[in-house]
């Protein structure tokens, strides 16, 4: 388990995954999320099994408040063990948080230092789209920089939106203190 201040990280758990698949099917945060689809019990477990539990290009947690309630799901993906790089992904799903002040930047720490201490990555990115201005702005707290953007590559709400690509390197300054 990954400890936080207010938060703890923890494998998740075949127990996590129907209210995992709850708040990940919820319109206002799928728009967010690169699969777009509403997904069903069957795909939520061939995801849990292919990517959680086989795959080693995936490290995904459950994130859980002090009092060991699930609250939200973060992890590194598209793990490049050779140049040292993973995806980084993080939402906060009870009372459709989405990202708040403490939950998230509490998690996201850990994750982080998880993924440069523990899995010696050298660089941690993420993608997001231009319209997710919570996520922008809770990115450049903890340290991430804009490296690029994709214009026009994502389809929602009947719009063209820009991918936005931000990365934090191990050798990064880094906020002492959390958000």
């Amino acid at each position: 388990m990954i400890k936080g201040k207010y938060t703890s990280l923890r494998a998740i758990e075949i127990e996590d995954l129907a209210q995992l698949l709850v708040w990940r099917n919820k319109p206002e945060m799928r728009r967010y999320f690169r699969e777009y689809r509403e997904l069903n019990n069957a795909q939520q477990i061939h995801w849990f099994e292919q990517k959680v539990n086989n795959d080693i290009s995936t490290r995904m947690f459950s994130i859980l408040d002090s009092g060991g309630k699930l609250i939200g799901a973060a992890g590194l993906c598209f793990i490049d063990w050779v140049n040292r790089s993973a995806d980084f992904s993080i939402y906060i799903g009870l009372d459709g948080l989405y990202i708040d002040t403490k939950f998230a930047p509490d998690a996201a720490t850990a994750m982080i230092n998880y993924g440069f201490g523990e899995l010696g990555l050298h660089r941690i990115w993420c993608e997001i789209y231009s319209f997710d201005l919570a996520k922008i702005k809770f990115l450049k707290q903890l340290g991430f920089n804009q490296d690029g953007k994709h214009r026009e590559s994502h389809w929602s709400e009947s719009k063209w939106h820009d991918s936005l690509f931000y990365g934090l390197l191990s050798t990064d300054p880094r906020p002492q203190e959390k958000i």
